[in-house]
């Protein structure tokens, strides 16, 4: 590390520091009698109000990966990057429903993860398995990319090396430990203002640094008047339109299907919170469309990507932290790099306590232990989040950072499988158990097949290159590319539907429904709570 990174470094170490003993101190903030079981270690006790929930799931949505991420696709592609903008605006009318009746059926019925719903709607144990693997496998690499977001803070300050992301994820693992969802919800509160504070000053001071903003915009749309690429630009074109469109919507259609966007909502202690936080939410997306303004700053700043030594090539990802350098003084830079690291600690948190929470209600639960108590479920989720913790940081020690964005990427699309199962079960209960593991199976081939073909001629990549897939793959003539993930569903969607009538035609079997009682798991909810009886939606 050079010396004219010692101010930032000593900034950032000192929030890094005070977010931590936070974390610790979360433990005795709204403590219970008895923190040993998943509903308080897990869920906060489904206590959280609306300030709480509010920073808690923006904290959780909105990651450090999205701080670095989003600009470096600007600052690739331009207009295209900004797809993150109106699917953050599209999703919160698409579950201001849905999250609440989940609320519900949840509060009444213990559930703790979207699989104990589905296990408990479609009786069918093998289903829920199916959705609590998918889970888990969506979110592992999610928590993985939190770390590229604080790699690409230690290159900027020429800190190379493993060990200080070794030392910031056992700090993290620590007090998750201790502390459960009361830990990520305390620090959301600084993670947060701090992103605020940096962000409003990154779009007043650098643009004025710069010389406004049509000088940042004309600079942009210089650079990529001169790339080959027919997708890039400030404006989109004929090629990308449809991918915009079509991304967009898919990406809002699998976010609150990751099991750490429902841990969230399933912490709030009433329906009404739900409600207010899906009206208030959009206030992120706000924030995010300027954060995507980032991606276009860097290019009239003539930011260059710092290189990585062992591929001699710049990562991208590194663009914000190298502007910040350069445009803000050491002290305010130390501040700006706080806030993409401490925003890494909040969604990691949570991601780990929902993939351990998957494993233990509905893989240790299920077919380990059927008996098992409050407290055992609490210690196995505990342990499983620290596993998961150690996953993720293996991710990036023996990979190529690259390829755990590839597996965030291939994520997306395998989450959206669970589609049918979580959101539409919630409101009908037409599809048969049966038809929907085969739809699962079959999107979820459909959806590798099409990643398979998708080439990154930038990176040199053959496969797994993107989730853009050519129309011209299926013989169209035209070079518009659609989500992969849109494709996956759609496909999905239709094989579960014949599926269902052809077992409906040869009278198979269903699953019995316990959702409209309360003996799968012991009622614990107010008998006043609306839409707990969805025996009725067929």
């Amino acid at each position: 590390m050079s010396g004219q990174h010692t101010t930032e470094l000593v900034v950032f170490v000192a929030l890094f520091l005070v977010v931590s003993g936070m974390g610790f101190v979360a433990a005795k903030w709204r403590r219970p009698k008895d923190i040993e079981s998943l509903h308080e270690w897990g869920l906060g006790g489904r206590n959280f109000g609306t300030w709480i929930t509010w920073f808690l799931v923006g904290g959780d949505l909105y990651t450090a990966y999205t701080f670095v991420a989003v600009p470096a696709l600007v600052f690739g592609a331009g207009a295209l990057g900004f797809y993150a903008l109106p699917y953050t605006v599209v999703v919160y009318p698409l579950v201001f429903l849905v999250l609440a009746r989940m609320w519900s059926v949840s509060h009444v019925h213990g559930f703790v993860t979207p699989a104990d719903f589905v296990r408990a709607r479609f009786g069918s144990p093998t289903l829920a398995l199916l959705i609590a693997i998918t889970g888990i496998v969506a979110t592992m690499p999610y928590i993985a990319l939190q770390l590229v977001g604080i790699e690409a803070v230690l290159k900027a300050m020429g800190i190379t090396g493993h060990l200080p992301i070794i030392i910031a994820f056992a700090i993290l693992a620590a007090y998750t430990y201790q502390s459960g969802l009361r830990a990520p919800a305390l620090i959301a509160f600084v993670k947060d203002t701090l992103i605020y504070i940096v962000i409003l000053a990154a779009v007043i001071y650098i643009p004025a640094k710069l010389g406004g903003w049509g000088s940042i915009f004309d600079a942009a749309a210089e650079k990529f008047a001169k790339t080959p690429a027919p997708g890039d630009g400030i404006l989109l074109n004929a090629n990308n339109q449809l991918q915009y469109i079509t991304l967009a919507f898919g990406s809002a259609l699998a976010l609150f299907l990751y099991p750490h966007s429902l841990t969230g909502v399933l912490a709030s202690k009433n329906r009404n919170v739900i409600k207010r936080n899906m009206s208030a939410l959009p206030a992120y997306s706000f924030l995010l469309g300027l954060i995507a303004l980032l991606g276009f700053m860097a290019i009239a700043a003539g930011v260059k990507p710092i290189v990585n030594p062992e591929t001699g090539k710049g990562d991208n990802n590194t663009i914000v932290p190298v502007l910040f350098d350069q445009m803000f003084p050491d002290w305010f830079t130390g501040v700006a790099y706080a806030a993409i690291g401490i925003g890494a600690l909040v969604p990691a948190a949570i991601m780990s306590i929902a993939a351990a929470n998957l494993f233990t209600r509905n893989i240790y639960r299920e077919y380990l232990n059927k008996q098992a108590t409050d407290a055992q479920e609490a210690k196995v989720s505990k342990l499983v989040s620290l596993v998961v913790k150690v996953g993720a940081v293996l991710c990036i020690l023996l990979l190529d950072p690259q390829f755990s964005i590839d597996l965030q990427l291939i994520g997306g699309v395998v989450i959206l499988q669970t589609l049918p199962s979580v959101a539409l079960g919630l409101y009908t209960r037409w599809f048969h158990k049966g038809g929907l593991i085969a739809g699962w199976a079959t999107g979820l081939a459909a959806g590798m097949w099409m990643l398979y073909l998708i080439p990154n001629p930038a990176n040199g990549k053959l496969h797994f290159g993107g989730s853009a897939f050519p129309l011209a793959n299926f013989g169209f003539d035209t070079k518009a590319t659609l989500y992969a993930g849109v494709i996956a569903l759609t496909v999905n969607l239709v094989v579960a539907a014949l599926a269902t009538l052809i077992f409906r035609a040869a009278k198979v079997a269903d699953g019995e429904d316990a959702t409209s009682r309360g003996d799968y798991f012991a009622d614990e909810g107010d008998p006043k709570i609306k839409d707990l009886d969805l025996s009725g939606a067929h």
